[in-house]
């Protein structure tokens, strides 16, 4: 199936406050709009359907006109079209069933159950199991169920802690969530598959983690939705309760050159906009309300990402936003009386050569390749004759200076802008160096480069006198797990890291680790192994990778596996794990870099920052690796915290919302590894292993998602008996600041904001304070507001708003490879 792609609107963006804009309009069927107090648009809208086309027909028409004008861009339509023909989509298809039986051995297609949940088998053909009806509508769910055992927090979203419950996320019951869309399907409830695919992707997003997620075909391969007017929330003055507005009023404010004073937002569709925003935050991937509330915004650290961030915020489409259907137009009411009424888009993310209706959609990008359909033991033929190619990349430190959108030319930055390095400039800041980190990486070709500018930056601090550092995590969803561990330890190398975690334990789990247990003892532990076996001998499920709680070795995969039994249910969970940092074989799990301070970079020995004089800012959005590093921080070396922004109140928030868990496991990958005891069979035979939890295994569901990952494993706090996953812990952060106008579009404004917080005596906290004065810092003053730099050129801001996603780097590589990703 074709890659997805993060929406980006060709069309120019409007720079006024009283005008409709949008893509061309559909003249199919319109559901009633909300009263707008907007005068009639000046622009006629251009039909584009007709009495005799469908809506899967008219948007084929449009692409194919849009990609003959524009054939590099990205086709978009009105998003009520797109809506209508996605849900135009059939959930029953026999004749894609009828093609798929012609390829299949029918007998063990019914026993594995890996037709889709509407494809009819030919049941003449397999009488050892004569699947009916029900059994093939829900096969679908029958091919996720197995993968959902991995899934390390399901008893905890359900009975979570009392503060997290309060504070955080209200218990969820995903297997009552999960049920109640099974028997659904069993009693023919849905018609199209969009329905069914929207229940079953919202039943993994109520959970909010990040870690756990599925994305239907039918909901996240076709469209993609957006808006064309990003939203901001600032304080005027940075202590009173900040206010929503439009972007571009308050970028164009910036420039001191319009004649209109901003508005701020005050109903969307007629209801209340903080209503209205807080529920639709909820479509998030994040945890934290407040984080949530963020991410719905204009963020300078998520667009300088590219493609690879949440670009001008959900409610723009961008991030989890860009799979909720937005309705034909939104109507945005200021305070001032003025509306705005946007026309709403679809981008459309495949060819619709020949597509002229539902039906087509679902044969062309719903219907798996029989050829591809197997479960674990017929993909143990496919693994045993292949393997990862390494990778030949020599991606090294970029000597390119162009900065993102709203940062200031840069000392060093990596390609994709995945780190970078700075020195604050002007009186009363130049001891203060800042290392930007919105990515702990994920991609191999760029682990190396990511690891020189953090080590160049702390050296050129050091160097130049600089001491005191601020770390900017902001948009961090995480990356590579060692590359945590790394910065960490160049920061703080005297210091062990802790960072245990654990599994669920489980059948499947236990049968890989027995077997490639007993092959990685086989096998050398060495770089000169080839690949195949680096990749496997490497791995968790050796027990002889990692280390116990008390940092030493195990002795068996019996003492790793445990099980434990654990949580308000309780579940079974392992012994506790910890990285083995000196592992000869780290470099497997870490995209080729050795951790500072071991191996090849032992000579790492010096603390280049006292801990005081260190301050990490968030602005909620970090997850995964970065709960990671910012554990080691606050808990092991005493780091403290800034968060920034949050809902409109004073309240303290937390610095991390995003998912705490620490590994997420593909299913692709959780289907090589129940394929490793099929392939080898050291212990059992393939027949023994078809009657276990293994042979539940089989790849429709990757085949029918776009993403499918779990939370393999929980993040622990040294010293917690009870072992409660960080991930249900609440924890608020040092200080909250307010963004400010100056801040939304100049990112030196956050950091000089936080420099004088944290180093120069200048609080600008409106909940929690910083109790010592730091290095060198003998007194408390009142904040002052800060402006925007001299030398700020807010120009790039407006290809972002028109394209909606910036584009000014060297290229972006998304997604990961085989080493731990988190």
């Amino acid at each position: 199936m074709p890659p997805l792609t993060q929406w980006s609107h060709p069309a120019p963006f409007p720079t006024s406050t009283s005008e409709r804009r949008g893509p061309t309009e559909y003249s199919g069927s319109v559901t009633s709009l909300p009263y707008s107090k907007t005068t009639a648009s000046s622009s006629k809208p251009t039909a584009s359907g007709n009495a005799t086309e469908g809506p899967c027909a008219s948007v084929s028409r449009l692409v194919a006109s849009f990609t003959s004008s524009s054939p590099s861009a990205t086709p978009t339509v009105p998003a009520q079209l797109a809506y209508e023909c996605i849900n135009s989509v059939p959930f029953n298809q026999s004749a894609a069933g009828k093609s798929i039986a012609k390829s299949f051995d029918y007998a063990h297609a019914a026993k594995q159950n890996l037709i889709s949940e509407h494809k009819a088998v030919n049941i003449k053909n397999c009488p050892e199991r004569m699947a009916n009806a029900d059994d093939r509508k829900v096969a679908l769910m029958d091919s996720i169920r197995p993968y959902l055992d991995w899934q390390t927090t399901i008893e905890y979203l359900a009975d979570p802690p009392a503060e997290y419950a309060s504070k955080v996320q209200a218990p969820f019951d995903f297997w009552a969530d999960w049920d109640g869309i099974y028997q659904k399907v069993m009693n023919g409830a849905y018609t199209s598959e969009y329905a069914f695919g929207w229940d079953l992707y919202r039943s993994f997003q109520k959970a909010h983690d990040g870690h756990f997620v599925y994305y239907p075909d039918s909901v996240t391969l076709i469209f993609s939705y957006g808006r064309t007017e990003p939203l901001v929330s600032v304080s005027g003055d940075g202590t009173s309760i900040p206010e929503v507005y439009a972007y571009s009023d308050v970028l164009a404010s910036s420039f001191g050159n319009i004649s209109y004073t901003p508005s701020p937002l005050v109903t969307i569709d007629g209801q209340d906009s903080t209503e209205w925003l807080l529920n639709f935050s909820e479509y998030g991937s994040l945890q934290d309300p407040d984080a949530l509330w963020n991410n719905m915004f204009y963020l300078l650290a998520q667009v300088s990402l590219g493609p690879t961030g949440t670009g001008a915020g959900t409610f723009a489409g961008g991030g989890r936003g860009r799979w909720v259907y937005p309705g034909p137009c939104t109507t945005l009411g200021f305070e001032n009386g003025t509306a705005l009424t946007i026309d709403n888009f679809a981008k459309v993310q495949v060819p619709f050569d020949g597509i002229t209706s539902g039906e087509d959609l679902y044969r062309t990008y719903f219907t798996p390749d029989p050829e591809d359909l197997g479960d674990a033991e017929s993909l143990a033929t496919m693994t045993s004759s292949s393997s990862v190619a390494s990778s030949t990349s020599s991606s090294a430190t970029s000597t390119s200076t162009i900065p993102a959108p709203g940062y200031p030319t840069p000392l060093v930055r990596e390609k994709d802008n995945l780190n970078s390095g700075y020195f604050l400039e002007g009186e009363g800041y130049k001891d203060i160096a800042v290392l930007s980190v919105p990515s702990f990486v994920g991609s191999v070709e760029d682990e190396r480069a990511f690891q020189a500018v953090n080590t160049y930056t702390i050296n050129q601090a050091v160097a130049q006198n600089k001491s005191k550092l601020i770390i900017d995590v902001s948009a961090n969803g995480g990356g590579t797990i060692l590359q945590g561990y790394d910065l960490f330890k160049q920061l703080f190398p005297h210091i062990l890291p802790y960072g245990a975690t654990r599994f669920r334990a489980h059948e499947a789990l236990d049968l890989i680790g027995q077997e490639v247990s007993h092959f990685s003892g086989l096998v050398p532990r060495s770089l000169k192994s080839n690949e195949t076996v680096r990749d496997w001998v490497s791995t968790v499920f050796n027990y002889r990778t990692d280390t116990d709680v008390n940092y030493e070795p195990f002795d068996s995969w019996a003492e790793k596996f445990g099980p434990h039994a654990y949580g308000p249910a309780p579940d079974n969970f392992t012994s506790l794990i910890r990285w083995n940092l000196s592992d000869v074989l780290t470099t497997e799990n870490s995209g080729g870099i050795t951790v500072s301070g071991y191996l090849d970079r032992s000579n790492i020995t010096t603390q280049p920052f006292q801990a005081e004089n260190i301050v990490i800012v968030y602005d909620g959005y970090c997850a995964s690796t970065c709960t990671i590093f910012s554990e080691l921080m606050r808990q092991q070396a005493g780091v403290r915290t800034i968060a920034l922004g949050g809902r409109p109140n004073k309240n303290p928030i937390q610095a991390v919302g995003g998912v705490k868990g620490t590994n997420d496991f593909p299913y692709s990958y959780i289907l090589a590894a129940a394929a490793f005891p099929f392939e080898y069979q050291y212990l059992h035979d393939a027949a023994y292993y078809n009657t276990t939890a293994l042979g539940e295994y089989n790849d429709l569901a990757i085949l029918r998602s776009t993403n499918a990952v779990i939370n393999s494993r929980d993040g622990i706090r040294k010293g917690d008996a009870v072992q409660t996953p960080l991930q249900f812990r609440y924890e608020a952060a040092d200080c909250r600041i307010f963004y400010t106008p100056e801040m939304a579009v100049d990112q030196t404004a956050t950091w000089k904001t936080v420099a004088d917080t944290a180093f120069r005596g200048i609080s600008h906290c409106v909940a929690g304070n910083f109790s010592s004065a730091g290095i060198g810092m003998t007194k408390r003053s009142t904040a002052r507001k800060l402006g925007v730099r001299r030398d700020w050129d807010g120009r790039e801001h407006y290809d972002v708003l028109r394209d909606g996603v910036w584009t000014g780097m060297g290229g972006v590589t998304v997604g990961g490879d085989g080493f731990m990703y988190a």
